[in-house]
């Protein structure tokens, strides 16, 4: 486990310490500010130290070329980027890194748990810089650059949800960072502006669509982007819409475009909008608009290295995202870290802050300060098991994890299966009733009740722990009674448990009235943030992975066609990556059901599906293999207890939300 931050390193200092380590930072030696090599070339491994005045820092604005013209209007768009930086490394001649976070929310929506906006004074000089990355970072020797996404806020151009414009918005940055392209002191004029002051390293950080935009930037290989923070973040833009052909939205990009765009770009781009949503049919095919907005397999031109964070309940952008991009990175040797929290789409500065905190310093500082300070040496993953309490592990997916087959057997009551090791007899069938109005949470508390929407399958109490580390699929043989199905399959830890509340509004926290500061503040910027708290629920079960589909999107291809009812198709589900151990004495649970109520959009049929149990199964990825199964599952019979109504966590997100 990484060491915490000490409180007192990173309050606010005062403003005679201010004018004090300024005047030390431009006359000792350069290594005392950027801690990444003392002046005989040795490494150090200290962390950089807060030596640079924040509120004398430069602040300014630039607009980049992109190259692009999105509005078709004959004109080069030019995305603008505000940069804070400090202003003692230039004086005396020495470059400075970047940590960059693009993102389409500067002015519409807001960043961070408290929904800040950039503001700018009467001349249009950036003052407030969202969240604390400027505050912290700026004192400490990095410049920190915020860069609008094409067609929002003071961007040209028009936003176009994870494609070529939102990329080359960020991308051209890290260009004009590194001397390869054209900056300009103003959204219009022709005063051209180099950053001379870069060094031409860069990391970009963000959640949601920032992170997103990281992981997109990321995938193109541009030189001088050297890390990439991505929290909560896409990796293909069809999984944010669709899972194997079931609607999870019920609108599309261009929704999301337009709730994001200034009111230039909605005035000018409604070509791009028919674009997208000409791109992205509602029928859950797959298109080449879908291809262009996929960064998985682009793995492979990642030179930088990934600190991924995620929340294992987030169901807006769901586990699957960081699931399959960590397997493409993982493939490819990418150097990689990874959080993985109980939480919702939260940030981590949210939910673990003096630890998230110190251990990015320390990531920043060895991938861009060159830092000798280990964290390239620490445990890969860090995963919280219960509020508030955090395991290690030197790899992830965990040591030892194999897929593991484990199979459904039918019950002595219809509905009401067994999971384990032994294959049903031939002709084995379990079958239900799609009923839209019912979901993961109404399946789960009923889970020993015999009941027409779903079918369970459960293992006995565990004799000992058993571990799913990373991503799964289940495999099902089913025969529709119409034209149109939709399936779900999730994974269900049966027995009492204190977890967050990943379903509550804070999606896992509490929002307090206290608040800490994390770096130096100014009038208009505070370094001071609301603290938060583990909004916890007590259950007696917890859902820990989830996978859904079209059953006409059968085909890997994902077109769908129009089911024949009566006839029989085979579809592997693929089930989000998760890390969660199910404890000795509880049960494991694997419930089949139709329509998944709040997380994917109803068929226009409701159909009987009847599961070929002899030609079903899961493949689990359970740490220890099929010799952890049989231990924790044991040799005896499976009995199902009585058929009470169990707690969760209620009340599963209804509305669709920005990423």
């Amino acid at each position: 486990m990484l060491s915490l931050a000490r409180r007192s390193r990173i309050q606010s200092i005062t403003v005679v310490a201010v004018i004090v380590t300024a005047l030390v930072a431009v006359f000792t030696a350069p290594a005392m500010a950027r801690g990444g090599h003392s002046p005989g070339g040795r490494p150090r491994s200290g962390p950089t130290q807060p030596v640079y005045s924040y509120a004398n820092a430069v602040r300014e604005s630039v607009w980049v070329d992109t190259g692009l013209d999105g509005e078709g209007n004959g004109k080069r768009d030019r995305v603008a980027a505000d940069i804070i930086r400090p202003r003692e490394p230039a004086t005396a001649g020495r470059k400075v890194p970047v940590i960059m976070d693009a993102s389409p929310y500067y002015s519409c929506c807001g960043r961070g748990n408290e929904s800040q906006v950039k503001t700018y004074d009467k001349n249009g000089k950036p003052v407030q810089f969202p969240l604390y990355y400027d505050n912290y970072f700026v004192p400490r020797g990095y410049a920190v650059v915020l860069v609008d996404l094409a067609g929002t806020n003071r961007s040209d151009g028009c936003v176009d949800v994870g494609g070529q414009s939102d990329v080359t918005s960020a991308k051209a940055v890290i260009d004009w960072l590194n001397g390869r392209a054209k900056g300009y002191s103003s959204r219009t004029g022709n005063q051209t502006v180099r950053a001379s002051w870069a060094d031409g390293s860069v990391g970009m950080i963000g959640k949601s669509w920032d992170g997103t935009i990281a992981n997109g930037v990321a995938a193109t290989g541009v030189d001088g982007l050297k890390t990439v923070v991505p929290i909560s973040a896409i990796s293909s833009w069809y999984d944010y819409y669709f899972a194997q052909g079931a609607a999870l939205y019920d609108g599309g990009p261009d929704v999301l475009a337009g709730d994001v765009e200034s009111s230039s770009a909605q005035a000018n781009c409604t070509a791009e909008q028919q674009r997208l949503r000409d791109g992205a049919p509602r029928d859950g095919d797959w298109t080449t608009a879908w291809q262009q907005r996929d960064y998985v397999p682009s793995a492979a031109k990642v030179k930088a290295s990934v600190f991924l964070v995620h929340g294992m309940e987030d169901l807006n952008v769901r586990t699957k995202h960081f699931g399959q991009w960590w397997d493409a990175l993982a493939a490819h040797g990418v150097q990689r870290k990874i959080w993985l929290s109980q939480t919702g789409h939260v940030d981590p500065f949210d939910y673990r802050r003096s630890a998230w905190v110190d251990t990015l310093h320390q990531w920043f500082d060895h991938y861009l300060m060159g830092v000798d300070n280990g964290i390239d040496r620490a445990p890969m993953a860090d995963i919280e098991r219960t509020p508030d309490h955090w395991t290690t592990d030197s790899v992830w997916p965990a040591p030892g994890t194999s897929a593991t087959r484990v199979q459904l057997d039918p019950g002595s009551t219809a509905g009401l299966g067994t999971l384990g090791p032994l294959p049903p007899a031939a002709g084995s069938t379990e079958t239900y009733t799609d009923d839209p109005s019912q979901s993961e949470t109404d399946w789960s508390a009923q889970v020993d009740q015999a009941t027409k929407d779903k079918v369970s399958f459960t293992t006995g109490a565990l004799k000992h722990d058993l571990r799913l580390s990373g991503s799964g699929t289940v495999t099902l043989t089913a025969t529709p009674s119409t034209s149109s199905a939709h399936l779900s399959a999730v994974l269900v830890d049966l027995g009492p448990a204190t977890i967050r509340n990943y379903n509550g509004s804070g999606e896992g926290i509490t929002t307090l009235q206290t608040k800490s500061c994390w770096g130096e503040s100014t009038s208009g910027d505070s370094a001071c943030f609301h603290d938060t708290a583990a909004d916890t629920g007590h259950v007696d079960y917890t859902v820990f992975s989830r996978g859904w589909a079209d059953l006409g999107h059968y085909s890997p291809s994902l077109h769908g066609v129009p089911l024949t009812p009566g006839k029989p198709y085979t579809i592997t589900l693929r089930l989000a990556a998760s890390d969660h151990v199910v404890p000795a004495g509880h049960r494991l649970a694997l419930i089949v059901a139709g329509t998944d109520n709040g997380l994917i959009v109803a068929p226009d049929t409701t159909p009987a599906i009847s599961v070929d149990l002899a030609h079903s199964r899961a493949d689990l990825p359970l740490v220890g293999g099929y010799p952890a199964l049989i231990r924790a599952v044991g040799p005896g019979a499976v009995t199902h207890p009585a058929g009470r109504t169990l707690s969760g966590v209620r009340g599963a997100p209804r509305a669709a939300r920005l990423p």
